[in-house]
């Protein structure tokens, strides 16, 4: 999605123009982070920013509503929840007379772009606004209320959208701006609850936002492992009471002292009638005589402070939206900017909003099935998964696999999740699921045992590994290991972890060619803080590390705001083997969600010059309003032995030089975050990712098994009988572990290439450097129709 041109000077790119930022509709958290970008980076292409205050009717009363933005104004914002310059709805600006207010008020401050950060119907409103532009200017020129010239430099309005909504219900993009941080809001409550229903054995139903979108409700079913959701989208069928009754009596038998059910607040049955919370509790009440608990979370899932996904997400798409102003001619149609998989992406708004109705008048006229298709593959896959997880009853007929799961390296939040699915997906496929303890050396001294069902039950949610983890090799026991394989008759293997997993995984498939038994079909599943694993774009368990840092540094900053003129340098891990950190994609992305003046990291090399440089920076910083100085760096320990790793730049080396020459200007404290970025309850994402991947791994195995069934055993030698599950920009693909070694920079246990490493301009960018931003690749308009989703 992505085209060349001849490269223009970023800084030149807005000057003599005026950009409008406003907010409209329901707020959403990362708003904020949004409006902070749209406004610095619009600044930094020369144009003129302003805050539109009280969204549309902000716009329709001008005045003091239409404020020019400074690059101090946005400071501090980035962690705030809601939207600092206000949202409303508007009824004035649904008129013609209204809009030409507006249109007025924009053509005397000589805007002539408009960035719209809101739903579908305040995007909706936008576009109708610019289609009718040229009429509403003549209307103001009949009334005398513009000049010819002021509509002559205002003749054509550019339209930017930016989707804010916690539901996640525009049809065409992933993730809009809310979502997660509103998942992250919900998580909190039922894992508050959670202990508590688990102590009196009890039912809770939880009802949460989503009137005409099931997203919130699917996932956090997905995240929390419920035994029931109702969604808008699909309709339970006919007799559900029952089939919900018999599934909560068959937990309960199998041991499960909770039972969980979710509910959208929009859902319905198949006549049409809502599927209220009460409903549900009275129905359980009085067929089961459970003790049932209910919970409408409300406005607490629009409130907090917005996640690190949400807080990346809108700074990315307010560079995109910026960009994608500056570069629109006439006949671009309105766009709205988001992100798939990774990837920034544009799409035409009318498009998206057509496909949104079309899901509202697919469920209106019962066709369900379609209106699961049409909110996209991320949707579909998310209800796959959960409907894959829903049955509790394995088939009669086994299939005499044995699969056998581990997981290797360091622990992280996240695998939990995914060796749940895993093993319950393998149970329904009518294998026998395998436990190995202690990775590699539990597959070499025998640690392996059968799991159930309910064995684990309530994963989902625990950090860490259940199954405990080392970061031990196999090639030094690989005999040990081949004779287990054979004892155990283990017929295939996933390994979750992190850059350990990915070499062990490779050292097996090298020793297939002497030891026969290693000839099994085996997946490798990224999990690791670092996000380090070759062929792979994001890693279960980096999103939780990512957070944890995110929080700390948002205390820390708290802390520098009220001592003034203070800067804070805060080391990460980055995931080289004895805490030489090497991979820097927590640095870079935590900086960015945090807002850090600079992140050092290893792939970006630096020198005395260039801390020289953040230096003066920040003494020039600490001159304007701005009294807060945030460093995050990634430390490279002296056990290098390798002068290009910088490896005399350490932390102490940085904070000595930072408060030397800071002395009498601002002082410094340094923060050593360590291992706590391992720990703590994953987070929804991490949970969500979790389970459809150890979900995909067994099935992909089930499949890969029948292939490589021969004379009456299993036989698998080939390349692509193991393989990593990656996450590449829109889509998982099984990828064959011996096509990643070029990837592979195994000395610094990283990936050759890696594509975070283009958002290291936004990070500088954003926090004021002079620095040139590539603007020869840009990206296209897409057509929605056509568009598919990530995982």
């Amino acid at each position: 999605n992505m085209q060349r041109s001849a490269p223009v000077d970023p800084t030149k790119m807005g000057v003599g123009k005026a950009i409008a930022v406003l907010t409209s509709g329901g707020d959403a958290q990362g708003m904020n982070a949004a409006v902070r970008a749209t406004v610095r980076v619009g600044i930094y292409t020369g144009a003129k920013v302003y805050f539109v205050h009280e969204g549309y009717q902000g716009l329709v009363d001008g005045g003091d509503n239409i404020r020019q933005a400074t690059w101090e104004s946005v400071s501090m914002m980035l962690q705030l929840g809601g939207t600092v310059i206000g949202s409303a709805r508007c009824q004035d600006f649904r008129s013609k007379e209204g809009r030409a207010k507006a249109a007025c008020n924009l053509v005397k401050l000589g805007i002539t772009n408009l960035c719209v950060i809101g739903g579908d119907g305040s995007l909706t409103g936008a576009n109708e606004f610019r289609n009718e532009w040229s009429e509403l200017l003549q209307i103001l020129l009949k009334a005398g209320k513009i000049t010819a010239e002021e509509a002559k430099h205002s003749s054509h309005l550019n339209i930017v959208g930016m989707v804010g909504s916690i539901d996640n219900d525009f049809c065409g993009t992933d993730m809009t701006i809310g979502t997660d941080s509103a998942l992250h809001r919900i998580m909190e409550v039922v894992d508050a609850i959670t202990t508590t229903v688990q102590s009196h054995q009890r039912a809770f139903i939880l009802e949460v936002m989503g009137r005409h979108c099931g997203y919130l409700a699917l996932v956090t079913a997905l995240a929390c492992g419920a035994d029931w959701v109702f969604i808008p989208e699909m309709p339970p069928d006919e007799g559900w009471e029952d089939h919900l009754c018999r599934r909560l009596t068959y937990q309960r038998s199998i041991g499960n002292r909770l039972n969980v059910i979710i509910v959208a607040e929009g859902a319905l049955d198949h006549h049409g009638k809502p599927i209220t919370c009460d409903i549900i509790k009275n129905l359980v009440t009085k067929k089961l005589s459970f003790d049932t608990r209910a919970t409408i979370l409300g406005h607490v899932q629009r409130g907090g402070t917005p996640s690190a996904f949400d807080r990346i997400l809108g700074s990315r798409m307010g560079v995109e939206a910026v960009m994608a102003l500056l570069e629109a001619t006439p006949d671009t149609p309105a766009c709205v900017v988001s992100l798939s998989g990774n990837m920034a992406v544009r799409l035409p708004l009318m498009e998206c909003v057509q496909v949104t109705k079309e899901v509202t008048k697919a469920m209106a006229e019962g066709r369900f099935e379609e209106a699961v298709k049409l909110r996209g593959k991320s949707f579909e896959n998310n209800w796959n998964t959960y409907k894959l997880l829903a049955h509790v009853t394995a088939p009669d007929v086994k299939s005499n696999i044995n699969i056998a799961i581990m997981n290797v390296g360091a622990p992280c939040a996240g695998m939990n999740a995914a060796v749940r699915s895993a093993i319950r997906i393998g149970i329904l496929q009518g294998h026998s699921m395998l436990a190995v303890h202690d990775g590699f050396d539990g597959l070499a001294h025998g640690a392996i045992e059968p799991m159930t069902w309910g064995y684990v039950g309530g994963w989902t949610g625990k950090g860490g590994s259940n199954l405990g983890t080392k970061r031990s090799l196999p090639a030094r026991m690989i005999e040990e290991i081949s004779l287990n394989i054979a004892k155990f008759n283990i017929h295939a293997l996933v390994i979750i972890g992190g850059f350990e997993a990915f070499v062990g995984g490779l050292e097996l498939v090298t020793a297939r060619e002497k030891y026969e038994e290693l000839c099994i079909p085996l997946v490798v599943i990224p999990a690791t803080v670092s996000n380090n694993i070759p062929g792979s774009d994001f890693s279960i368990g980096a999103d939780t590390a990512l957070n944890t840092i995110t929080t700390t540094c948002d205390r820390i900053k708290q802390s520098a705001a009220g001592t003034k003129r203070r800067v804070f340098i805060i080391e990460t891990m980055g995931g080289y083997y004895s805490n030489n950190n090497m991979c820097g994609y927590l640095a870079t992305m935590a900086g960015l969600a945090a807002g850090a003046d600079a992140a050092y990291i290893y792939e970006e090399q630096f020198g005395i010059h260039d801390l020289e440089t953040n230096v003066e920076h920040l003494l020039e910083k600490m001159k304007t309003t701005v009294k807060r100085g945030l460093i995050l760096r990634l430390v490279i320990l002296q056990l290098l032995q390798n002068e290009k790793c910088n490896a005399n730049y350490t932390t102490d080396f940085i904070f000595n030089l930072y408060s030397e020459e800071g002395k009498g200007v601002f002082d410094c404290r340094k923060n050593v975050l360590g291992h706590m970025q391992q720990g703590g309850t994953p987070t929804p994402f991490d949970r969500n990712f979790g389970t459809k991947m150890g979900a995909k791994a067994v099935l992909w195995l089930t499949e890969k098994l029948k292939e490589c069934y021969r004379h009456g055993r299993i036989f698998a030698n080939t390349p692509d009988s193991a393989c990593v599950l990656v996450m590449k920009k829109r889509a998982t693909i099984f990828q064959p572990l011996s096509d990643l070694k070029e990837d592979t920079d195994s000395e610094h246990r990283i990936p050759k290439t890696q594509w975070w490493l283009k958002l290291r301009p936004i990070l500088k960018i954003l926090a004021k450097y002079k620095i040139s931003l590539d603007t020869s690749e840009t990206a296209t308009m897409e057509h929605v129709i056509k568009k598919r989703g990530t995982v």
